[in-house]
């Protein structure tokens, strides 16, 4: 049962990306373009999508963690870590350049593939081998520094 919930809340994010305009990389590359601000190209749509994401997930955070135990769930996964460490801050960054550049987010882009489009294919091609290399290192025990 937990996994066709899964699934159906998965298609629903999709259909929300798909509506809102997002599995289309040029309309988040032109909300990215702040230099087409003065001559009225910037298109700030997706400003409105992240709001709304923004708001529907605070409301969320809200009302389930007033419950004890997750519906579909032993007990919730929450983080603990508060410190701030360099994966902290490059995997963020990596995932902001490779959405500047590409104009994709890996929802979008899954969302996208039905479409057939190929930067789709290429872009989650290149994200599944990222996101494997990244696993591998972080698999592979730390080496100590030579002195």
């Amino acid at each position: 049962m937990s996994i066709l919930v899964q699934f159906a809340i998965g298609l629903i994010f999709g259909l929300g990306l798909v509506i809102a305009g997002m599995s289309d990389p040029a309309k988040v590359l032109n909300f990215l373009d702040l230099a087409a601000i003065p001559t009225g190209g910037w298109d700030p749509s997706l400003a409105f999508v992240m709001a709304g994401a923004i708001a529907v997930t605070f409301i969320g955070f809200r009302l389930v963690l007033q419950r004890h135990q997750p519906i579909f769930g032993g007990k919730f996964h929450l983080p603990t870590a508060t410190d701030i460490d360099a994966r902290i801050i490059a995997g963020p960054a990596i995932f902001g350049v490779g959405w500047g550049l590409a104009g994709f987010c890996p929802g979008p882009a899954f969302t996208a593939l039905t479409t057939g489009g190929g930067a789709a294919l290429m872009f989650v091609t290149a994200m599944m081998v990222g996101m494997a290399g990244a696993r591998w290192l972080a698999g592979r025990p730390v080496q100590p520094m030579p002195q």
